[in-house]
């Protein structure tokens, strides 16, 4: 079975944006007492926006399923009535958490080219700031040093941030993502 990401966005009530700060933190701390729970985070919008993206990690449909159906998951959405507005969730597995959905599937070798963009200049930083110090080790030994720090890094860090950057041109789209969130900014 596949780990299963929810990424939920949602856009803060005019004025209640500390409310809404300990609900999102009380949810993930709720979220931690379920068992399969991998993980969970919060991002930020950028500035001059609203829309905050949430994401709860779990190591399988049937966890996720229980927790998103469990009488205090609903208890807390009740919570959080009037705390934000226009709320969207989209479900994913494995690498279509990084990439999109099942229903707008990037192809394999973009996929792959905006891996490499992130992973390149990360091992190359990695490899020259303690290549030195890793260099009278075994092959073996330096190989899993190297994918024991980056392997985290990868993951949380730089392919979700070479795929943002990367997305318009990953989804075959013509307008960038920062472009539609300022026209609807701008619509409000």
């Amino acid at each position: 079975m596949s780990p299963v990401t929810l990424m939920v966005a949602r856009r803060v009530a005019n004025g209640r944006y500390h409310d809404f700060i300990a609900w999102l933190r009380e949810g993930e701390h709720l979220a931690t007492d379920f068992p399969g729970y991998l993980g969970s985070g919060v991002l930020a919008p950028p500035p001059g926006d609203d829309e905050f993206q949430i994401v709860f990690r779990f190591s399988d449909e049937q966890t996720m399923a229980a927790w998103e159906h469990s009488a205090s998951r609903q208890a807390w959405l009740a919570r959080g009535t009037g705390l934000f507005a226009q709320p969207q969730e989209k479900r994913a597995v494995g690498l279509d958490a990084w990439f999109g959905s099942a229903h707008r599937q990037t192809p394999r070798w973009k996929q792959s080219v905006a891996i490499w963009l992130a992973f390149f200049p990360v091992s190359l930083a990695f490899n020259l700031l303690f290549g030195p110090w890793l260099s009278d080790l075994p092959l073996v030994t330096r190989v899993l040093l190297s994918t024991l720090a980056l392997t985290p890094l990868m993951t949380y860090l730089f392919i979700p941030l070479s795929t943002r950057l990367l997305e318009p041109w990953l989804q075959g789209t013509s307008t960038p993502r920062l472009s539609k969130r300022a026209a609807s900014i701008g619509k409000s």
